[in-house]
C-alpha cells in the first residue's frame, strides 16, 4: 500500500529554526533527548503546565535492544504508546510482535481518521500528521480467534514452561522433566498432549516402568497428579494450542516489499479468560528466538522489538528458578538483536532482578486510591532517577497519553525524566472491522503454510499401536509399504521395553541429539 512517510530509517524532520526559546531547565531536560542518530519520536516535553513542541522526546534506534517498560494503571494510554512506537519502528525497517490482549490493536494495519483531536494532539507535539497504514500479519494461538494459526510442539514447548501452565510444584516439574529426558533420548516425538499423556502412561506401567529406574523413576502419585492435570487442560480446550505445523518464530523478523517492518499482531481476545496459558506462550515465542538466533552484538536497530503485554502474568506465582531463566534470557537475547518491552500496571510488578536490565521507561498514570497504591506510587518514583519534577505529583495528575519518560542515550547513559504528552498513533486506532481481519488473514501467505494442523505418527501412535498389533516384534518386521499400511516396524518396536531400547538405538541416535534445550527447556529440531 502506499504512503506519504519518509524512506524507512530517515531521521525524522529537525525542529524549525523559528521555534521559540526554551525555559533554561526544559531547554536541560530537551538537550537530553537531542541524539544525532535516528530515533523513534515518543511526544513533546512537557513543563511547567505548558506542552513544548520544539522538545522532542525520543528514543534511540541503537538502544531499542536494550529493553524498556511501558507501565500504567488501565485505561491511561498503554495500547496507544505501544502502537506509536510499533508504528514508527516499522516505517524505519524493524519488525514489531505485539499481543493484543483486548483486540484492539488491529487496526495498525488500516490509515488512522483525522479529527478534532488528532488535529488538537499533533499541534501541540509539533507532529506532522499523516494517516498511514503499516503491513501487519494476524495471529491466533491455536487457530482460536481471526488469525493465523500459531501452534507449538510438546517437545519444543519444554518441561519448564508446560509446568508452569500445568500449575505444577517444583517436585512434578522435575518429574515432567524427567519424561522429556526420557522422550528425547529415546527419539519418541511429543507432538500433542495425547503423545505426551501416553508416554507418562507407559512409564508408570509396569512394562515401562523399569525404563527410569537408571536414572530416578517416576512415583506413581506423581505421574497422577500430572496425568490429571494433563486431562484437566485438555478438557478446558487447550489440546488445539499444540501440535503441527509448529510455528516458525523466524517469520516474526520478516519485512515487507517496500522495507518496512511487518508488525507481527498476536490475536488474543479468545484467549483473555486463559492468561496463564497466553502469557507462557508468549514466553516460549521468546524463548525459541533466543533459542535459534546468532549473536549479533551491538547493532545500529535491532532486528526485532518483542512486546510482552500483561507481564505480570508471566511472573505471578512463578518460580524462582522460572524467574531465573527470564532474567537470564532477557539479559542474553539483546545481543542476537531483540529489543523486549515489558507491558504492566506498575513497575512493582515486574521482578527487580529484570527490571534493572530495561533501559527504557514509559510510565502512564498510577492511582493512588488505597494505602497500597500509595505505596506502589512511592516505589515507582524511587526507580528514576532525580528529577526536577515532583514526581508524585505528576505520575498521579498525568492524562490520557501522557507519560513521564526517561531512556538511554546513545552513549548508554540515562537521559533526564521527561513529563511528555504523546504523539498520536497514523494508524487506525481501534480495531479493524472483523471480515477486513478475516480478508487479510486469508490472503496472508502464510496462512496456507499454518492453517491446517496435521497428526502425523508420534509417540501416541507407537504407543497405541502395541495393542493393536498383536505381533511379536519379528513377526512386525514385514513389508508394511507393500500393503500400503504405515510401516510396522515402528510398532513392533514399542511392544516390549526391550523394544524401547531398540527404538532409542534406531532412533534415539538421529533424533535424540538434534535435541538440545535451552535455559527453559524449550528446544527446536533443526529445520
Amino acid at each position: 500500500m502506499s504512503d506519504s512517510r519518509p524512506v524507512p530509517g530517515a531521521a525524522a524532520p529537525a525542529t524549525p529554526k523559528s521555534a521559540p526559546a526554551l525555559p533554561p531547565r526544559a531547554q536541560e531536560i530537551a538537550s537530553g533527548f537531542a541524539f544525532a542518530g535516528p530515533a523513534v519520536d515518543l511526544g513533546a516535553l512537557v513543563w511547567d503546565g505548558q506542552c513544548l513542541p520544539g522538545a522532542r522526546i525520543r528514543v534511540p534506534l541503537s538502544v531499542l535492544n536494550r529493553h524498556g517498560l511501558v507501565a500504567g494503571a488501565t485505561g491511561t494510554g498503554k495500547t496507544k504508546t505501544l502502537q506509536l512506537i510499533a508504528e514508527q519502528l516499522s516505517a524505519q525497517g524493524v519488525p514489531v510482535f505485539l499481543a493484543d490482549v483486548k483486540g484492539d490493536v488491529s487496526g495498525v494495519s488500516a490509515a488512522g481518521q483525522e479529527n478534532e483531536r488528532v488535529r488538537a494532539r499533533a499541534a501541540e507535539t509539533g507532529q506532522n500528521w499523516t494517516p498511514t497504514a503499516f503491513p501487519a500479519e494476524f495471529y491466533a494461538l491455536g487457530g482460536l480467534g481471526r488469525g493465523i494459526p500459531v501452534r507449538a510442539t510438546i517437545t519444543s514447548f519444554g518441561p519448564v514452561l508446560l509446568s508452569k501452565v500445568l500449575r505444577l510444584n517444583r517436585t512434578q516439574e522435575q518429574s515432567l522433566g524427567l519424561v522429556f529426558h526420557y522422550a528425547d533420548t529415546k527419539g519418541l516425538e511429543l507432538v500433542d498432549l495425547k503423545d505426551l499423556r501416553a508416554v507418562v502412561a507407559f512409564l508408570t506401567s509396569d512394562e515401562g516402568r523399569a525404563e527410569l529406574k537408571e536414572i530416578g523413576g517416576l512415583s506413581t502419585a506423581t505421574a497422577g497428579v500430572i496425568l490429571r492435570a494433563l486431562t484437566a487442560f485438555e478438557a478446558e480446550g487447550m489440546a488445539p494450542f499444540f501440535g503441527e505445523p509448529e510455528f516458525d518464530t523466524s517469520e516474526l523478523l520478516r519485512t515487507a516489499s517496500d522495507g518496512r517492518g511487518t508488525l507481527s499482531v498476536l490475536e488474543l481476545p479468545a484467549v483473555q479468560d486463559r492468561p496463564q496459558l497466553f502469557s507462557t506462550f508468549l514466553m516460549w515465542l521468546l524463548a525459541d528466538l533466543f533459542h535459534d538466533l546468532p549473536e549479533v552484538g551491538d547493532v545500529d536497530k535491532p532486528k526485532l522489538v518483542f512486546v510482552f503485554d500483561e507481564a505480570h502474568l508471566l511472573f505471578s506465582g512463578a518460580s524462582k528458578a522460572f524467574l531465573d531463566a527470564i532474567t537470564q534470557t532477557v539479559r542474553l537475547i539483546r545481543s542476537k538483536g531483540v529489543g523486549v518491552l515489558f507491558v504492566t500496571q506498575t513497575p512493582r510488578d515486574v521482578p527487580a532482578e529484570v527490571l534493572a536490565q530495561l533501559g527504557s521507561r514509559v510510565q502512564h498514570a498510577l492511582r493512588a486510591f488505597t494505602p497500597d497504591d500509595q505505596k506502589a506510587l512511592k516505589a515507582t518514583v524511587r526507580t528514576f532517577p532525580t528529577s526536577p519534577y515532583d514526581l508524585e505529583e505528576v505520575l498521579t495528575g498525568l492524562g490520557t497519553g501522557e507519560a513521564v519518560v526517561t531512556v538511554l542515550s546513545e552513549r548508554g547513559a540515562p537521559t533526564p525524566v521527561a513529563m511528555t504528552r504523546l504523539r498520536a498513533p497514523e494508524s487506525l486506532m481501534g480495531p479493524v472491522d472483523g471480515e477486513v481481519l478475516e480478508r487479510a488473514v486469508m490472503s496472508s501467505p502464510l496462512y496456507g503454510r499454518y492453517a491446517q494442523a496435521v497428526d502425523r505418527e508420534s509417540a501416541y501412535e507407537m504407543l497405541a499401536a502395541r495393542e493393536a498389533a498383536g505381533r511379536p516384534f519379528q513377526e512386525a518386521k514385514g513389508s508394511g509399504r507393500e500393503t500400503g499400511r504405515e510401516e510396522p516396524s515402528l510398532v513392533g518396536q514399542v511392544v516390549t521395553s526391550e523394544a524401547f531400547k531398540s527404538l532409542a538405538r534406531s532412533l534415539g541416535t538421529q533424533l535424540g541429539r538434534e535435541i538440545t534445550r535451552s535455559l527453559f527447556g524449550t528446544a527446536r529440531r533443526r529445520r
